[in-house]
């Protein structure tokens, strides 16, 4: 059984015991999480599509844990006018681990 939810502008296919790494929520480990914007589940052969969510589905979601993601050099350089800027990004996450799919 797997489900795409929607977190954080972007869409994520998940299944039940799966760690994931979305969008930084503001969540404190060990805390429970659900999700009821469920676009699809499907069991089998058995799918539901959403208009646009699926009604009374949700997806239930415990916090691992926090982060930053790898770092993104940003460097800008124009030829023969000695400009260059170097700047860096780390983008921030939350690790969840998927508990249970209720459709």
């Amino acid at each position: 059984m797997y489900a795409v939810i929607t977190t954080g502008g972007k869409q994520y296919r998940v299944q039940q015991g799966e760690t994931l790494r979305v969008e930084k929520i503001e969540a404190e480990p060990g805390k429970s999480i659900e999700f009821t914007d469920v676009l699809l589940v499907a069991d089998g052969d058995n799918i539901q599509v959403g208009a646009p969510h699926v009604a009374g589905a949700k997806v239930t979601a415990e916090v691992v844990g926090a982060g930053k993601g790898e770092k993104l050099v940003i460097f800008k350089y124009r030829r023969r006018k000695g400009y260059r800027r170097k700047t860096g990004h780390r983008q921030p996450f939350t690790a969840l681990k998927i508990t249970s799919i209720s459709a």
